[in-house]
């Protein structure tokens, strides 16, 4: 009975929406949402459906539940339909996959302080039935433990719903490469890459732990219900393996592809990499649109390593394209629009050039000098993702003006900012009524993990504002230009930022308003590891929203640029601009005024380079891409998409 309602939730819920198409390549089912939003509101609503129909047959609910960024958004609509819905959570029973080890609840890194945080202080669920491994456990009795908590589950029925995450290894809870298709709960040394991962929230790879304690494969598989939550680009790679690879130890999550009612949840990031969305053309006939068929042919240049122009019939048949060249008649066709098309993505003025037909050309002629607003999460995204685009702006008599969402004060290290306050006290600036002192105590007795007093956050908040101007100053910025607006969904103190706010966006329109831009840049990185630019950028969009309807924004275009961890697709690219040798040092310099981000980055996502190396390889391969599809050989180029607002 129980299985037969899960399948019955399971098609009402998902196959309404229409957006499965299961292909020869993939092995598990799976549903793609536009945004993860909306698949965590339907996950939500699955769950609470579930609770609901257990209820009326006065049945608990056992619920497996799952950390880490990928459900919060689900327990936010949970928590939502508790308060506004009635929804009781006094049946439920709850099951954490895994806990650090050793590590205190009150610790604000531990899950248990996450679930308490995010779900449990909102809801009415009854304390005794909240189960999450206890990281506080002596070593003695660690392997006891586990069996009692393996035991606990099955006393109570075994899990309903397990919803999961997925990690860049492709672990669910901490069941890490290697782990055996029949282990259960135990204690497991954490892989590298997973405590990589989660340095960002602990500020530091040395600060997260290296052992954990989690539910095993077995315990996962038993579950009568799966839902793995997958979100963002940086998933993507995993999800492809996963999904159409073949089950292996070595990526755990492919288990999941032998349970008979689990569901893989993704945005369309995060199913970027899937066969039937990467190459549809692979799949089955395709429905020709100009945005596929720029992707495809790009995808044919680099599978088969010809440039545009040297494309023939064969290689479009060959590779699964055959409607494509049906529909256009001959590849030379096809191959001439498409390198006229890349071709005219390409300008040395991406402000636009004055007196010159612009038909073809990225951005209009007039007006000859625009107003141009760079919008930066933080405090060195301008130089460090549109450097180049940013100096020749300025060169080309723009009126430029950047704005910096956030203080980005979290980022600098305590070290850093223990040096500022040390020099600043030792030049006797004793007017400050023993501030520095203060700052210099707050650091030095500063406990693991804790937040930062508000004069320690002023403090690093003031080292990247100090090192923004040096850098602005140095691309010829006036002062005047550069606007700090401290956006308050970011000052926290915390990796955990609050949600938007109506005084965040109204910040952002006005700027906007005081500014009048013809050209908006901002950041469309949505696979920022810490979700700063996704809401940077949302912040953005709502304001762009709400000034629409103003005449100066019919004249206003908005460009974005990506961030230090990847970059447009070639297919994508509206507009490339070049850099020489020089132009590169050029933005090399300015993103060295970040001194406090250069050496030893406290959020560097998966990359161990520092930014500017990472910018310029990024350029680089921009640029030979261009190079290999036939186009002209530049030193290095940085990418823009036009946005449709």
């Amino acid at each position: 009975m129980e299985a037969k309602l899960s399948n019955l939730s399971k098609s009402i819920t998902y196959e309404e929406s229409g957006k499965f198409e299961e292909t020869r390549f993939e092995k598990k089912h799976n549903v793609i949402f536009q945004n993860s939003k909306d698949g965590s509101i339907k996950v939500a609503k699955e769950i609470a459906d579930l609770i609901i129909r257990k209820d009326l047959n006065d049945e608990k609910c056992v619920l497996g539940l799952a950390t880490g960024s990928s459900p919060i958004k689900v327990y936010e609509e949970l928590v939502r339909m508790h308060k506004e819905e009635n929804l009781s959570f006094q049946n439920v029973v709850t099951f954490n996959l895994d806990e650090y080890f050793p590590m205190t609840k009150e610790n604000i890194q531990s899950y248990h302080y996450f679930m308490h945080e995010h779900l449990f202080n909102h809801i009415d669920i009854l304390p005794e039935n909240i189960h999450i491994p206890d990281g506080t456990v002596s070593v003695d009795e660690l392997h006891q433990y586990c069996i009692d908590y393996e035991n606990k589950i099955g006393e109570e029925g075994g899990i309903d719903l397990q919803l999961l995450g997925i990690g860049r290894t492709g672990h669910i809870g901490f069941n890490e490469p290697g782990s055996h298709f029949n282990s259960e709960t135990r204690s497991i040394i954490l892989d590298y890459i997973t405590r990589f991962d989660a340095a960002t929230s602990f500020l530091g790879i040395d600060n997260v732990p290296k052992k954990a304690i989690t539910m095993g494969i077995k315990t996962v598989r038993k579950a009568k219900r799966i839902i793995l939550l997958a979100w963002g680009q940086n998933k993507a790679s995993i999800i492809k393996e996963t999904i159409e690879g073949d089950i292996s130890s070595k990526v755990p999550a492919t288990y999941l592809q032998q349970h008979n009612n689990a569901t893989f949840i993704l945005d369309l990031e995060a199913a970027s990499e899937l066969t039937r969305i990467k190459t549809p053309w692979l799949v089955g006939p395709c429905s020709w649109d100009e945005k596929l068929k720029s992707k495809a042919i790009i995808w044919l240049c680099q599978k088969t390593g010809k440039s545009i122009l040297k494309l023939i019939d064969e290689d479009y048949n060959d590779h699964g394209m055959s409607g494509l060249l049906a529909e256009e008649g001959s590849s030379y066709n096809l191959n001439i629009k498409m390198f006229n098309k890349v071709q005219h993505t390409i300008t040395g003025w991406p402000g636009g050039k004055p007196n010159a037909d612009d038909t073809y050309r990225p951005e209009r002629a007039f007006p000859a000098k625009k107003r141009v607003l760079i919008f930066s999460p933080h405090p060195d995204d301008d130089v460090i993702s549109m450097g180049g685009t940013f100096d020749r702006l300025v060169e080309q008599g723009h009126e430029v003006h950047v704005a910096y969402q956030t203080s980005g004060n979290i980022a600098v290290s305590n070290h850093e900012a223990l040096k500022f306050a040390e020099v600043t006290k030792g030049m006797g600036c004793n007017n400050d009524n023993g501030l520095m002192k203060k700052i210099i105590d707050d650091i030095v007795s500063k406990k693991d993990n804790s937040i930062d007093s508000v004069d320690v956050r002023r403090l690093k908040g003031k080292i990247r504002q100090c090192e923004s101007f040096a850098a602005t100053r140095y691309l010829g910025v006036p002062d005047e230009h550069v606007h700090f607006l401290n956006l308050p969904f970011y000052e926290t103190g915390s990796i955990k930022k609050n949600p938007l706010g109506e005084a965040d966006i109204n910040l952002m329109c006005a700027i906007i308003e005081k500014i009048k831009p013809h050209q908006i840049y901002a950041a469309g990185d949505l696979a920022d590891p810490h979700g700063t630019h996704r809401v940077s950028l949302d912040a953005l969009f709502e304001a762009l929203k709400i000034l629409k309807p103003k005449p100066y924004m019919r004249d206003c275009w908005l460009w974005l640029y990506r961030g230090a961890w990847q970059e447009w697709d070639i297919d994508e690219i509206d507009m490339a601009v070049p850099m020489s040798p020089d132009q590169v040092l050029k933005k090399r310099k300015a993103i060295f005024f970040h001194q406090s981000q250069k050496d030893g980055v406290m959020f560097q996502g998966n990359d161990i380079r520092e930014f500017w190396m990472r910018a310029e390889d990024r350029n680089n391969k921009t640029a030979v891409k261009y190079k290999e599809l036939g186009l002209a050989d530049y030193a290095a180029m940085e990418a823009f998409v036009k946005w449709e607002y």
